[in-house]
Parts: structure tokens; sequence; C-alpha cells
């Protein structure tokens, strides 16, 4: 049963169509909201973000708690967005500085996919773990480890970019101008790009994952590859970091068991005589980045 006297804390999701907000009380999510991303530079993106607040603190005045989610990599102290390749004008931004201005109030700002990271290890599929690292696969591929309940970000703020491990040297070059990145092969960009190629026709994601599973020989040895790329990865971190768990997201993940058969058929073979690579499906799907964003609020 929720305790009514926990903080609550607002959590922003902020993504390349929509802006995701809520108030999260203990584990109870309240008053999920959905806005579209503006579209005409970062300037009117942070009026969005700054309405949802003011919005969510008339129905919850006590929520003073602020957090914000967002898909692309992070100055050192948390205070900018480097780039966010996915919204438009949105590079070098003063998130914290703009907003506080907009405000006049502490926000706490995370990358989206360690925020995800926080809210399976809290309140998902990695509850109870000591640690865990959540994997998300869709458009890229991004990650956050999370040890003791925490973000562990490395010296310079940037462990856990799984996404930019090289998976195949001399490979596809990302769109961080890395060749054979792990996102350039076996995000689910890559995999439609070199579906189209071996189909000779424009393939999406999905109907890549729906000709293997029929069987094509293609298109199974196209998605076959692509997950056993992320499996060989996990088996790395496996042997690196030693996790308890890995948890697994994403639009690409949705596609279910093949997907997850391929990933750990991989990661069994490559962490063979380690240690096993335990790995568990999100729970927390589309709420995700929201309830973690509200609880980077509340972690700092």
């Amino acid at each position: 049963m929720t305790n009514l006297t926990e903080p609550l804390s607002i959590g922003i999701d902020v993504g390349g169509t929509k802006i995701a907000s809520g108030v999260l009380r203990g584990d109870e999510l309240l008053s999920a909201h959905v806005i579209p991303t503006p579209d005409t530079g970062w300037e009117s993106v942070l009026d969005a973000i700054a309405g949802e607040v003011r919005r969510l603190q008339e129905r919850h005045p006590d929520a003073r708690l602020i957090g914000v989610g967002i898909p692309g990599p992070l100055n050192a102290d948390r205070t900018r967005v480097k780039f966010a390749p996915n919204i438009y004008g949105f590079t070098d931004v003063p998130m914290v500085d703009g907003l506080r201005d907009r405000l006049g109030q502490r926000v706490v700002l995370e990358n989206d996919a360690k925020a995800a990271a926080l809210a399976e290890a809290h309140l998902g599929a990695a509850r109870g773990a000591e640690s865990s690292i959540y994997v998300t696969v869709s458009t890229g591929i991004g990650s956050g480890i999370v040890l003791n309940g925490r973000i562990w970000r490395g010296r310079h703020g940037i462990a856990g970019e799984i996404g930019h491990i090289t998976a195949l040297p001399g490979g596809p070059v990302s769109g961080a101008g890395l060749d054979g990145a792990l996102e350039a092969v076996a995000s689910g960009t890559a995999i439609a790009r070199d579906a189209s190629f071996a189909l000779n026709r424009d393939v999406s994601t999905a109907e890549a994952f729906q000709l293997a599973q029929q069987g094509h020989p293609a298109a199974r040895r196209v998605v076959g590859q692509a997950l056993r790329y992320i499996g060989i990865a996990l088996a790395d971190l496996q042997k690196t970091i030693d996790p308890e768990v890995f948890v697994i997201g994403g639009g690409v993940a949705s596609v279910g068991d093949y997907f997850f058969h391929g990933v750990q058929a991989a990661a069994d073979e490559y962490a063979q005589g380690f240690a096993p690579v335990t790995i568990r499906r999100a729970q927390l799907a589309g709420n995700a980045g929201v309830i973690g964003a509200a609880l980077a609020a509340r972690h700092g």
C-alpha cells in the first residue's frame, strides 16, 4: 500500500515525438499525461516542459522534486544536453539553467536510458537485485548500469554506453562516427538497413522479424546476426562487470520470444565457463522514462 506521506516527485520523459509526464508517489504513478514534442527549437521544448511541470504542480502542490529524462548525452555535471539527434535544434542545450529560469525550481537532468535503468531497478524487472544493467534496443541502443540502487556513471559520466562499444571493427559507421559500433550493427535501424539491402527493397524492422520467424533465409540471417552481436555484448559485460541481471526493453525487444531466445543463446555461448547471463524482459514499458526521471529527482 502506498504511503501518502511519501514525497511526490515529477518525472518528465522527453522524446523525439512526445513529452510524457507524471507524478510518482512511492511506487504509484499519478496524473500521467502526453503532449507532442515541439519541433520549433529547444526554447519551445523547454517552454513545453515547464508548462507540464506547472500543470502537475497545480494538481499536486507538494510535488517539488523534478526530474527530466532526455534522449542524448549530457555534460559531466548533467546540466546541459550535448545533443539529442531526434529532437529538432537540440544541440548544447542549457536545460537545467533554462528550466530554473522558467520555473524558479531545481531540476535534475538524466539521460533517458539511464532513467529507465533506474526505474526497472527500483520498480520493474530488476527490483530486489543489487546490480543490474538495463539495455534498450530500438532506433539506437542505450543502457544504464545500476549498482546498489544508484546509477553508476564512471569517472567521466559515460559508463553504460553499450551502444557505442565496438562490435565489428571496420563495420558500418554509427551516428557518433564510430565504425562497427553495436548500434550500427544491431539496432532496429541497422536491422532495417541490412534487411532492405538483402531483400533489395524497403523492409522495416518489424517486417524483418516477421520474415525471419517465418523462415525467410536472408531475413533470418540478418536478424540472427544482430541478436548475436547483442548477446556477445552482454556476455562481455557479464565478464567485465558481473551484474546480477540484465533487463532489456525498447521497441525491438518487444518482438518477444524470438528476440530473447536469440540474444540469450549468444550470451550463453560467449559467457560459457565464466558466469550465467540472466536476462529479463523490461516490465514498465512506456512508463519507464517518466518513472525513472521521477526517481532521478529523488536520488539527485
